[in-house]
């Protein structure tokens, strides 16, 4: 690990201490007004957690993919809102900035992004691309020294607070594939932006997302991340992999959160003179929710060293993707079951985060894509 463990261990467990004082407390809030109070946002703020993965340079805490996953471990253990807030500052917002932007690009967006001054949101899927993200129909055609896009992005996660979006749209209508596809930075405000109503989803309640429009959006040639077409699929590529493993810790820790309040649920309520948690039929969902967290963050923290050493991790970030989040939802699951009647009702929190976490198994690419993915890399490495 690249930093000391001290210094670690401080991180860590300042950030467990405002997830149990802060967090878990304003979770009733939240899913009630559908909004985070203004005070934790500047708490989270001034925490440094817009930029835990944003190099030191830029005003970041410059985790390690390793230090991140046992970060995302504890933020995890309250309500996903809370992480998807400051989650797209740290990946996909910001990563395809350090890993391909111009150094002008870096040094004048990063720091923003770091210090949660600008909070970012990532615009690729559409109406009609979803899991198909290379055949995405948004244009940006030259215009001097302009970009002219036009399209519309579908479920973008966090756009109606974003600063920036990072936009993916077809340059070149002649490539049909990833090829033809830029990025670029667009500016909130710009004209020919607009947004649509905030979506009402199953879940997740105080994490927003809707409709990005573009119509004839005059965007500055100098905003297409590298300074140059046809690299913005790649870009994207090369970031959900960090993408992936993160939100494979977050399952772990919703996991454990879920788990833990079963577990004291079952050892307070009592039924036939004594705790539930006595049952062997309860026990058994207990251990095997135990067991599957486990293998699940083993995983999850073996890839993210791996991908500290610079290894190709595709398969294995898919591994982690696939395996934790239907571990998670199946937890969920079980968790619901050992509360009984109480877990459908909304005075306990298992209620919620059985809608919360359903969504994990569909965002950063659906469980059926992971398996796609890593049947794909076995069948090329097979065939070396």
């Amino acid at each position: 690990m690249i930093r000391d463990q001290e210094t670690l261990s401080i991180l860590l467990d300042s950030l467990s201490r405002f997830v149990r004082e802060r967090l878990v407390p304003a979770e009733n809030e939240v899913a009630e007004t559908d909004e985070i109070p203004a005070d934790i946002v500047g708490e989270m703020r001034e925490l440094g957690l817009f930029g835990l993965s944003i190099p030191e340079e830029y005003g970041g805490l410059g985790l390690t993919m390793e230090e991140e996953v046992l970060a995302a471990f504890e933020i995890a253990k309250t309500s996903p809102a809370f992480r998807s807030l400051i989650g797209t500052n740290n990946g996909i917002g910001s990563q395809g900035l350090i890993i391909d932007g111009t150094d002008e690009q870096k040094q004048y967006y990063l720091p923003k992004l770091a210090s949660g001054e600008l909070i970012a949101s990532f615009a690729l899927t559409e109406p009609g691309s979803g899991s198909d993200a290379a055949s995405l129909r948004t244009t940006a055609v030259r215009d001097d020294d302009h970009y002219v896009i036009n399209g519309t992005k579908r479920f973008i996660t966090n756009a109606p607070e974003a600063g920036i979006y990072t936009v993916m749209a077809r340059t070149n209508p002649d490539i049909k594939g990833a090829g033809g596809i830029s990025a670029f930075i667009v500016e909130q405000g710009t004209p020919g932006l607009s947004l649509g109503k905030i979506d009402k989803k199953m879940g997740q309640k105080g994490a927003h997302t809707c409709d990005v429009i573009f119509e004839n959006c005059r965007v500055p040639a100098s905003n297409i991340i590298g300074g140059k077409e046809g690299v913005g699929f790649k870009t994207a590529m090369k970031v959900l992999d960090k993408g992936r493993l993160h939100i494979s810790a977050i399952c772990v820790g919703a996991a454990e959160r879920m788990l833990d309040d079963a577990l004291r649920y079952a050892m307070e309520r009592k039924q036939f003179g004594q705790p539930i948690a006595e049952f062997q039929l309860v026990q058994a969902m207990l251990a095997d929710s135990r067991a599957e967290i486990y293998a699940a963050r083993s995983m999850v923290l073996d890839a993210a060293r791996r991908r500290d050493e610079k290894q190709d991790v595709s398969t294995e970030a898919s591994c982690c993707k696939l395996f934790a989040s239907e571990m998670c939802g199946r937890v969920a699951d079980r968790a619901v079951q050992i509360h009984g009647g109480a877990g459908y009702v909304s005075d306990y929190a298992v209620e919620r985060f059985y809608r919360d976490v359903r969504l994990f198994r569909i965002y950063e690419g659906t469980t059926q894509i992971q398996q796609l993915v890593i049947a794909r890399n076995m069948i090329r490495d097979a065939s070396r």
